[in-house]
This record gives structure tokens, C-alpha cells and sequence, in this order.
């Protein structure tokens, strides 16, 4: 998702310079036959007879998934709706006129952003100024939280009506982002069920939609169906490994993750080691890794590199070696035991620490969804070879405990499993008859 500095809700230095559209909008335009200010200034409902205009923001795969399924589920509540913004294939696909790709919004990393920053500003103030000359019912911006929430606030401002589709994570760290966030958004639709507490000790409407990975995942997946896929022997012990799907996580985590199942192989004859790269780029840096690693001749034969598929492994294997973040949330839901490890740059640890940033006992979304600490964490210090490979052996060695898990996840996916599109949609269609009947 982008990571664009800057979230005031003047236009930036590098923006474009304010044009007619802009000046119009200032004094009150109806221009689209938007509702006449003074109506929507008024707090009551304002009818009209065009069809519903919703504007759609997402940046990256994961945003298009959701605004795919947002804009299908919205078309049943406003039959002839038009949808527009930024969007890629998926959204495309439902119906939106994309006047920019979500790829334009795909920048990771402080560098990269920096090296994009002008044009990231220029995008932003030209999607601006197209949405106040179309002058929509509705804004959603997906996920995106540093471009969306800066054009959130700014079209809140003006008296049109927001919506922000994924909340940041305010309950691991900077909760008072969830203050600024309510300034921008006139409600927050939040994927886990812990979030809506937090923004509402800060006054904001925010709703628990649920998370649309536990509606598109089974409840019961099936393991078998799925070693036949990947072509994996029934009865081998299967080590999943996904050390990230970034450079810098794949360089940090890949040495530590290649030595400890270079263990876990010399302890567990048989045993089938498989990472799944997400794209060219993460299969390049893994191998730059697995050829400079002491482990490459011990793992000849055990290990086996795959693009893509990260989901179906994780279904396919006994044991999951993996790095914090989302892709916990499917092994959650694909029921499988799982070792979760992250590191970071030792100054950013410092830092983050020292300033007291982050908010919670645990980094694993299964242990904060749950409470408890249901799979091993190991951060850091502790994100060692040894201990990486004693945890995992503990899974495998251990198949009551791996079992008692199955039911822990079961019941996380059940209260994540809530029709999110279709509740986003409800959310979103509350928001526009609140302002336009």
C-alpha cells in the first residue's frame, strides 16, 4: 500500500495549482447536480433523481479484492449506481471507471516514496479536482491510509461524505491516530472486532464489518485436495516457509529461516521443505539468499521453491514457519500450527521501543485475536536458528498440541466470517441515505 508522508488536509506544495473546478466547489457549486450546500449543511437528507455516484479509492491486490466484492454488494443496494476512481483489474471488472490504475498507488518504502512523492502529489490533486467536478454521494477510500485520509478530509471539508474501508492499526500502535483518522472519515468499516472499541474512545463511528480472507477461506480445508496440487507425498511432514514477500524481510528473515529448517530436516527424516515466492522480485532476493546460506547443500533435495500458492502450502503443510503479518491470519484460517518471527533494523527496534510506539504484548494476529498466546513468537533477539527449529519441532513432535489448535482457529474464523462485502455495503448505503435519503 502506498506509504505517502504528509496527511494535512491543505494541498500540498507539489500539488497542482487550484483551477476553475476547485474555485467553483469553494463557493458552493452544484455542478453534477450534487445537493445544494446549504441543504447538506443542514443535517437533513437531501433527495435526488440521478443515480447514486460512489467514488472508489484502492491501492494495491489486496485493496482491489475488496473493492471488487464493495462495489458488487453496493449495485444491489443502488441499482444503476455509477462507480469511478482508482481501482485495478477486479474493480474494473465490477463496474468501475477507473480513471487511474491502482498500480499508480503501489509504492513501498520510505525511498521509494520519497523517489515518487511529486507525482504521488500531483495523482492526488487531480483525483481531487475529478471528484468535485463529478461530485460523488459518497468517497471510500480502501485501505491506502496515507493518500486516501489527506483527500478524505479534504472532500469532508466541502460536504461530501467519507467512508475509510480498513483501519490502520491503532490498537498496536498510536492510538490518537484514530482521533485524526475520525476527522477524515465519516465512519471507519474495520476488518478485526477489537478495532471499533478503540475509535470509539476517540468519538468515531466505526463499524466491524469482518475480514472478507475468512469469508473466501474454508472453514474446513481440505489438506489432502491440497498436497495433491503442490504434488506433495500424503504422508511426508510438510515445513512451509514464507520469510516475506519484501526484499528487506526476505534478507533479514531468510538466513535465520534457511539454517533453522536445515535443523528441523536433520532432526525429521522425510521431511518436505517448501517456500513460496509472491512474485519475481521475492524469488530473486530468497535465492540470492538460499546461495550465499550454509544451508543450501544440507537442504539440496528437501527444499523446494514455488511461485505463488502461499495459501494452498499453507492448507498442504504440517508446520508453518512464517513472518508476522497478514499471511498469520491465513495460516489462522487455514488451521494450520504455526512459528512466527519478525526482525527489523536494529536502529528502527531501538527507536520504536525507546519511543514507546507500539501498544501490545503480542505481534501474531492469531495471539491478539485470541488473547493468548495460542503459537510461538519470536521477535528480534529471539528470532535465532535454534530457537526457530526448536519451536517448529515442537509442532511436529507434539501432534495433540497441533491439534488442540484446530479448534481455537475454527472459532477466530467463525467471528471473522461476516459477509464483509455485503456489511461494508450496508455501512456505506447507511452513510449516503443518511446525507441523501
Amino acid at each position: 500500500m502506498t506509504r505517502e508522508p504528509g496527511t494535512g488536509n491543505r494541498e500540498s506544495a507539489g500539488g497542482a495549482r487550484v483551477g476553475p473546478v476547485d474555485a467553483a466547489a469553494a463557493a458552493g457549486s452544484t455542478r453534477g447536480n450534487a445537493a445544494p450546500r446549504e441543504a447538506a449543511d443542514s443535517g437533513a437528507p437531501v433527495r435526488d433523481s440521478r443515480p447514486r455516484r460512489i467514488a472508489i479509492v484502492a491501492g494495491e491486490a489486496s485493496g482491489d479484492l475488496l473493492g471488487a466484492g464493495l462495489i458488487d454488494a453496493l449495485r444491489e443496494r443502488f441499482p444503476g449506481a455509477e462507480f469511478a476512481g482508482i481501482g485495478g483489474d477486479r474493480m474494473r471488472a465490477a463496474g468501475l471507471d477507473a480513471w487511474w490504475d491502482a498500480g499508480e498507488l503501489a509504492v513501498m518504502g520510505l525511498a521509494e516514496v520519497l523517489r515518487h512523492l511529486p507525482r504521488l502529489l500531483r495523482l492526488r490533486a487531480a483525483l481531487r479536482r475529478r471528484l468535485l467536478a463529478w461530485r460523488p454521494d459518497v468517497y471510500v477510500g480502501i485501505d491506502a491510509p496515507d493518500f486516501n485520509l489527506p483527500v478524505e478530509r479534504w472532500l469532508k471539508d466541502r460536504g461530501i461524505a467519507t467512508v475509510h474501508y480498513v483501519s490502520p492499526s491503532v490498537w498496536a500502535w498510536r492510538e490518537g491516530r484514530a482521533a485524526k483518522i475520525g476527522r477524515s472519515a465519516d465512519r471507519v468499516l474495520c476488518l478485526f472486532p477489537m478495532e471499533p472499541a478503540i475509535y470509539a474512545r476517540h468519538g468515531v463511528d466505526a463499524r466491524f464489518v469482518g475480514h472478507p480472507l475468512a469469508d473466501e477461506m474454508p472453514l474446513e480445508p481440505d489438506r489432502a485436495a491440497a498436497r495433491a496440487d503442490l504434488g506433495l507425498p500424503v504422508d511426508a511432514p510438510v515445513l512451509a516457509l514464507l520469510p516475506g514477500s519484501r526484499t528487506g524481510e526476505i534478507e533479514r528473515l531468510g538466513p535465520d529461516f534457511l539454517a533453522a529448517a536445515e535443523r528441523v530436516a536433520a532432526a525429521v527424516p522425510g521431511l518436505r521443505v517448501v517456500a513460496p515466492m509472491a512474485d519475481r522480485r521475492a524469488r530473486d532476493a530468497f535465492e540470492r539468499v538460499l546461495a550465499a546460506s550454509p544451508a543450501r547443500e544440507a537442504l539440496a533435495g528437501v527444499l523446494d521453491v514455488i511461485d505463488g500458492r502461499a495459501r494452498r502450502l499453507m492448507i498442504a503443510s504440517d508446520v508453518v514457519l512464517l513472518a508476522s503479518g497478514t499471511a498469520t491470519l491465513e495460516g489462522m484460517l487455514a488451521k494450520r500450527p504455526m512459528v512466527v518471527a519478525y526482525k527489523v533494523a536494529a536502529s528502527t527496534y531501538r527507536l520504536v521501543k525507546g519511543l514507546g510506539m507500539l501498544k501490545v504484548s503480542r505481534y501474531a494476529l492469531p495471539n491478539i485475536l485470541a488473547g493468548d498466546d495460542l503459537v510461538p513468537e519470536l521477535m528480534q533477539g529471539d528470532c535465532t536458528p535454534q530457537k526457530l527449529a526448536d519451536a517448529v519441532l515442537h509442532w511436529l513432535r507434539d501432534p495433540q498440541a497441533a491439534a488442540a489448535l484446530a479448534p481455537r482457529f475454527m472459532n477466530l474464523h467463525r467471528e471473522l466470517r461476516r459477509d464483509a462485502s455485503a456489511r461494508a455495503a450496508e455501512a456505506v448505503a447507511e452513510v449516503v441515505s443518511s446525507r441523501h435519503g
